[in-house]
């Protein structure tokens, strides 16, 4: 089933507000989506630090519905769908697919280390389940070991490129994304996941796309669009605070502590809440760098 919007472009993955009692905030979300449409992205995507690891199954279908929802048909919505069992990112992936998603991304189980055939197993069954595009997340930047290429290069070959798309994260980023371009012969379709510290590099090599975090979408748009146009001195005065914002977000938590406070900053999130336990958080001195980085993009961007 083709999508009604293509999947391209900037698609950030939203993060999640909390209420006080770490109920979700539905009202605060909606506001966030609204936002992210407004800065000019393409699409929105539910992801990891969407927080999926840390909801139980009926908000991980509460939150998708209502990024679906709230989206009203601005631009493709991606859900992560990557469960512990196959049986349990198969029902993530019905679900999706019934509440209006455009695509569903999906990261291999985390607890356990798995090999090719158990891979292919269970990328297969996602795949088989529902009509729409799947995403094979290779997440290992945060959680988990590399995927080997030929073995996403074999989903593509069976299923084509249309329903297989790719967002590689294993490292060395760039070398990795070229490899699997040339095992596809350049047919794969392939978005750019290191929250956007190597996108001028990856666009270099053929991205269709990047999924950075929500709260960077002021600096991302400009600096996609730049990158389409060609526009390299642009791009570049906008890649270098980027960068080092991004290089301060060393781990999931480190990712979610700054892009939280930046979307509290910008007045989106009423708090920078995190579900715990977290292994990282803010301290006043790195707070000032990130806001002195912030600073230095949003004019770069302007």
């Amino acid at each position: 089933m083709p999508s009604r919007h293509k999947l391209r472009g900037v698609l950030p993955v939203f993060q999640t507000p909390w209420l006080p009692d770490e109920t979700l905030d539905l009202d605060t979300l909606e506001r966030e989506i609204d936002w992210l449409y407004d800065c000019g992205a393409n699409g929105v995507v539910m992801a990891m630090v969407s927080e999926t690891l840390r909801l139980d199954s009926e908000e991980r279908d509460q939150l998708a519905s209502a990024a679906c929802r709230f989206s009203q048909g601005r631009g493709a919505v991606v859900i992560s769908v990557g469960a512990e069992s196959s049986k349990t990112a198969e029902r993530h992936a019905r679900h999706a697919e019934s509440v209006g998603a455009e695509a569903v991304m999906a990261i291999p189980p985390v607890s356990i280390g798995i090999g090719e055939p158990e891979l292919l197993s269970y990328y297969t069954r996602i795949i088989q389940s529902i009509q729409i595009p799947v995403i094979v997340q290779d997440a290992s930047g945060y959680v988990g070991k590399p995927m080997p290429i030929a073995m996403q290069a074999r989903l593509l070959d069976e299923f084509g490129p249309e329903r297989v798309q790719y967002k590689p994260e294993a490292s060395p980023i760039g070398p990795k994304l070229s490899e699997l371009r040339d095992a596809t012969q350049g047919r794969a379709r392939v978005f750019e996941g290191t929250g956007g510290i190597a996108l001028v590099d990856s666009f270099k090599r053929g991205i269709v796309g990047t999924m950075p975090g929500a709260d960077l979408i002021r600096g991302l748009v400009p600096l996609w669009r730049a990158l389409e146009a060609g526009d390299t001195e642009k791009a570049d005065r906008i890649h270098g605070p980027l960068s080092a914002l991004i290089s301060m977000q060393t781990s999931l938590d480190g990712f979610l502590a700054v892009e939280k406070h930046l979307l509290v900053r910008q007045g989106i999130f009423k708090n920078p809440l995190v579900r715990g336990p977290v292994g990282f958080r803010l301290d006043e001195e790195t707070r000032h760098e990130v806001d002195r980085q912030f600073d230095r993009m949003i004019a770069a961007a302007g």
